[in-house]
C-alpha cells in the first residue's frame, strides 16, 4: 500500500466528527486508489448520510475492482449499507452486479434505491458478458424496467424511462426485437402516464432515439467530400 493512501486510510480511522469523517471519506474517494476499497466499503455502514455518498462516488471511480468485494459483503450488511452498495454497483454497470439491480428495482421498499437500480439497468456494460449470456440478460432486464413503469413513485418511473433510453441505443442492431417492444413501451407512456415529468422525459428519449438513429443514417450516406463532424460535435448532452 502506497504511502498516501495509508495517510487517507488513517484519517478516516482517525476521525473523531461527523464533519471530520466526511472529509476524510471525501478525500480518500477522490484519490481513487483500490487500497481503500475495503474502508470506503465500511463507510457506506456509517451512519453519515454524506460520508456514504461520498464512499459510493468512489467506489464508482474505483470501478471494476470495487465490484467483487461490494458482492461478497453485500448479503452481511444493515439495510441502510446494502442499499448504498447497490446504488454504488448501479453506477459501476458490472454485469456481475446485474442480480442485485434487477431485485432491487423491483422490490426494494427505499425508492432511491429502486431509482438507483432502474438507472443502472440502462448502463450494464454488456461487453463484460459472455455472448450467449447477453440476450437472455438484456431480455430481463427489459421485462424488469417495463414492471418498474409502473411503480407508484413518479421519479422511480423517471429512472426507468432513462434505462429503456439506453437499452434501447444498445440493442438497435443486435437485439431489434427488444428495441421494437421498448418503443412501444414508450408509446404506452406518453399516453398512460399520469406525471408530466415523466411523460416529458419519455418525448426526450424518444427523440434520443430517433437522433441516434438520424445521426447514423446522415454519416453512412454521406458523400465522400462531405466532411462530417467529430462524435460528439454540435450534439446537447442528454440530462438524466
Amino acid at each position: 500500500m502506497n504511502s498516501n493512501a495509508q495517510e487517507l486510510i488513517k484519517a478516516v480511522e482517525a476521525a473523531d466528527s461527523s464533519a471530520k469523517l466526511l472529509d476524510a471519506v471525501e478525500d480518500l474517494a477522490a484519490a481513487g486508489l483500490s487500497e481503500s476499497i475495503p474502508t470506503l466499503i465500511a463507510a457506506l455502514g456509517y451512519n453519515n448520510p454524506g460520508a456514504a455518498v461520498a464512499a459510493v462516488d468512489g467506489l464508482i471511480k474505483i470501478g471494476e475492482p470495487s465490484v467483487k468485494p461490494l458482492l461478497e459483503l453485500i448479503d452481511d450488511y444493515n439495510y441502510g449499507a446494502r442499499a448504498w452498495a447497490v446504488r454504488a454497483l448501479a453506477g459501476i454497470g458490472d454485469p456481475r452486479g446485474l442480480d442485485i439491480l434487477l431485485e432491487a428495482a423491483e422490490n426494494d421498499f427505499a425508492l432511491s434505491v429502486r431509482r438507483a437500480a432502474a438507472r443502472g439497468l440502462g448502463t450494464i456494460r454488456w461487453e463484460q458478458m459472455p455472448r450467449l449470456q447477453v440476450l437472455p440478460a438484456q431480455t430481463q432486464v427489459l421485462s424488469t424496467l417495463i414492471i418498474v413503469c409502473v411503480d407508484p413513485e413518479w421519479i422511480v418511473r423517471y429512472a426507468a424511462v432513462t434505462g429503456l433510453e439506453s437499452l434501447a441505443k444498445v440493442v438497435k442492431y443486435t437485439q431489434p426485437s427488444l428495441r421494437s417492444q421498448i418503443i412501444t413501451q414508450l408509446e404506452k407512456l406518453v399516453q398512460q402516464d399520469t406525471d408530466l415529468a415523466v411523460r416529458t422525459r419519455v418525448f426526450r428519449a424518444q427523440q434520443a432515439i430517433n437522433h441516434h438513429e438520424v445521426g447514423e443514417l446522415n454519416i453512412a450516406t454521406a458523400s465522400p467530400e462531405t466532411e462530417t463532424p467529430h462524435r460528439g460535435e454540435g450534439r446537447r448532452k442528454d440530462e438524466d
